[in-house]
């Protein structure tokens, strides 16, 4: 029987994976082995600390359900998300627009609105704000037809999958791009507010000493037949938590002044969105 110790059994539990079917498999289980094996070394994992670990897992999968998930939530807080998501764009094409993490609160099943609809109908009230967008794809040529899905908190600081005093599907909408690549829509102005604080990752924030602030943003994502489907978001220009951001997503080309007093009243947000070709 051969002899394990701490120096040579990250080299006997990779070579158990020596016969992995998928290859793509065997590279990710090999070098996370490694990895992990490397990790418990440098900090000299006591048993009791990885038993504590093990648990803290496990509270995030127990508390994740259908409308919240933590362990999305943990992969966000520790930048893991906002890491896949700059190495998957790294070579992004035809000057895209970036693109910004999904987090935790998309939904499928949102209707499809007429352009100029109110997606924050149903409250709570806040201060009100006209998004005009354009979608535009190569040599800045605009795309008709494409579907933008919107969403974020309400002016409350919460998505309707958090708040039971809103209705369902609240301060959500898809909406087409006319002729012109153009698009609109009326909702309240977004506000900064803490990601979910009273599960398992709320508490390691707090034992890190770190805010758990997302700064004010709206959430889009755009698809077009010829285009690389874009996971973006508008972040507000002088958001004080922009700097910061506890889930890495903030990016400066991102961010969005509101254009102040139009014909109704209402301060506007406008942008254009570049969609990356699939060629």
């Amino acid at each position: 029987m051969k002899h394990l110790d701490e120096n040579n059994i990250t080299a006997e539990a990779s070579a158990r994976l020596s016969e992995t079917p998928d290859p793509r498999l065997k590279e990710i289980m090999t070098a996370l082995t490694r990895h992990l094996h490397d990790f418990a070394r440098e900090v000299r994992l006591e048993p009791g600390e990885w038993m504590e670990g093990i648990q803290f897992l496990t509270r995030v999968g127990q508390i994740s359900d259908d409308k919240r998930q933590e362990f999305i939530l943990l992969s966000d807080t520790l930048g893991l998300s906002a890491l896949v998501d700059m190495i998957a764009h790294a070579s992004s094409n035809d000057g895209a627009t970036a693109s910004s993490l999904l987090g935790p609160f998309y939904r499928t099943g949102v209707p499809e609105l007429q352009n100029g609809a109110n997606i924050a109908a149903g409250g709570p009230e806040g201060e009100r704000v006209v998004m005009r967008g354009r979608v535009i794809g190569r040599a800045g040529k605009p795309i008709s037809g494409a579907l933008i899905d919107v969403w974020q908190a309400a002016s409350n600081g919460l998505y309707d999958l958090q708040d039971p005093n809103q209705p369902e599907i609240n301060m959500r909408g898809r909406f087409r791009s006319a002729n012109d690549g153009s698009f609109t829509f009326r909702t309240t102005k977004p506000i900064s507010y803490s990601v979910p604080t009273d599960g398992p990752v709320g508490k390691l924030l707090r034992a890190e000493g770190r805010h758990s602030y997302r700064p004010a943003h709206i959430h889009f994502m755009i698809s077009a037949e010829g285009y690389e489907t874009l996971t973006t978001a508008l972040y507000n220009a002088g958001d004080r938590y922009i700097e910061s951001d506890a889930v890495f997503g903030a990016k400066d080309e991102l961010v969005a002044a509101y254009i102040k007093g139009g014909a109704d009243g209402a301060d506007a947000i406008e942008f254009t969105f570049a969609l990356a070709s699939c060629e």
